[in-house]
């Protein structure tokens, strides 16, 4: 997400209005609701999540143990701990 000016793309009008509520504060104005996306849906961010979590869990059934799971994905032992319970749970 990228910011511009809202002089550039706003009539004055509007950004005069704007401004009586935040002047000079950046605000995020969101997506409409029909244009919004899931997350990682643009991106393959879900899709590697995915295979992370599934390698945990392979190496967790391989004998890793929680803590040197932590170590190896830079992740805190309880985020370990839930995805090991999650894929448990599929």
């Amino acid at each position: 997400m990228g910011y511009k000016k809202a002089e550039e793309i706003l009539p004055i009008e509007i950004v005069e209005l704007i401004q009586q509520y935040v002047d000079g504060t950046s605000i995020y104005i969101p997506r409409k609701e029909e244009n919004r996306q899931e997350w990682g849906a643009s991106t393959t961010a879900r899709q590697e999540v995915q295979e992370r979590n599934q390698n945990i869990c392979r190496d967790y059934q391989a004998g890793m143990r929680v803590e040197q799971l932590a170590k190896t994905y830079f992740l805190s032992p309880k985020s370990i701990q839930r995805i090991i319970r999650e894929w448990g749970n599929k």
